[in-house]
């Protein structure tokens, strides 16, 4: 039986999404994801947009629910959806996208639609899947990993990111990554915000703060590089450090043996959620 029939997908599905399916993961995205938004949010120009947006009904202050469906979804579509999806939701997040543009008082300059800045956004997705990937399951294979490689080019050119912006090959993403080291930081704002809203759930109800903050901060610490934890101010230690890779690698164990389908949750759902109102009418975001 194929990969694409254990996990439940019709049997006609092409071969290069059947092969992006295999990067997806639902835990590591939940675990990993806000850890993920800090990294993105450390280039000021994004970290500025983020908290200046206008934008509420996707804002992690006002609709923590939503803004992580779109997220989900994002990615779902990038990875595992057709162009015609591609096309559908980059003109939905475009929609949003144009209203996000710094205005007389912001301290940095940034425009959502940049591409720079789109780039970013989309190496920090790929690092997010690179370390899931590291930490359930011990890495990948040379081949598989310049596969994804060459695949995770549509975090970005499912907005508007040109291909040719994504580095030619792993090496060249290392150098590019190595050269924005010096342009990270969080002023007050960013930081707050985020310890704020990513890391402490504030916008969620009492009672997910109360049983997922503690976790919620365990990982997004665990998932962090140190870097990114002195300059949010996040608390770490060798003992924190092995105590998370021994869950992560626990839960990759488990999830092996778990049907495809499983690890894969909730991607398709998603996609599936949005297909269904693209055909209704209905806002993608």
């Amino acid at each position: 039986m194929t990969r694409a029939a254990r996990a439940g997908r019709p049997q006609d599905v092409s071969d290069d999404i059947a092969r992006r399916h295999r990067y997806l993961n639902g835990v590591g995205a939940l675990l990993g994801g806000p850890a993920n938004v800090i990294m993105q949010l450390s280039l000021p120009p994004v970290g500025r947009g983020v908290v200046e947006s206008v934008v509420e009904s996707g804002s992690y202050a006002t609709r923590p629910a939503k803004r992580g469906r779109t997220t989900l979804t994002y990615l779902a579509v990038a990875m595992i959806g057709t162009d015609e999806d591609q096309a559908a939701y980059r003109a939905a997040v475009g929609t949003a996208h144009r209203q996000v543009r710094s205005g007389p008082q912001s301290p940095v300059r940034y425009n959502a639609f940049d591409p720079q800045l789109q780039l970013w956004v989309a190496g920090c997705l790929y690092r997010g899947v690179v370390d899931t990937m590291d930490l359930l399951y011990g890495g990948m294979n040379e081949q598989d990993a310049e596969q994804m490689y060459r695949d995770a080019a549509r975090f970005g050119t499912t907005l508007q990111m040109p291909a040719e912006l994504w580095p030619a090959d792993r090496a060249a993403f290392e150098r590019y990554w190595d050269s924005m080291v010096g342009e990270l930081s969080f002023d007050d704002e960013v930081r707050t915000y985020l310890l704020t809203y990513v890391v402490g759930l504030a916008a969620w109800s009492r009672g997910v703060r109360v049983a997922f903050g503690p976790v919620n901060r365990f990982f997004t610490t665990g998932f962090l590089p140190q870097r990114f934890r002195d300059e949010m101010g996040l608390r770490w230690s060798p003992r924190r450090q092995r105590v998370f890779e021994i869950v992560m690698r626990t839960t990759g164990r488990l999830l092996e043996v778990l049907p495809d389908a499983w690890r894969a949750k909730p991607f398709e759902r998603y996609l599936d959620d949005m297909r269904e109102r693209r055909s209704q009418g209905k806002s993608l975001i």
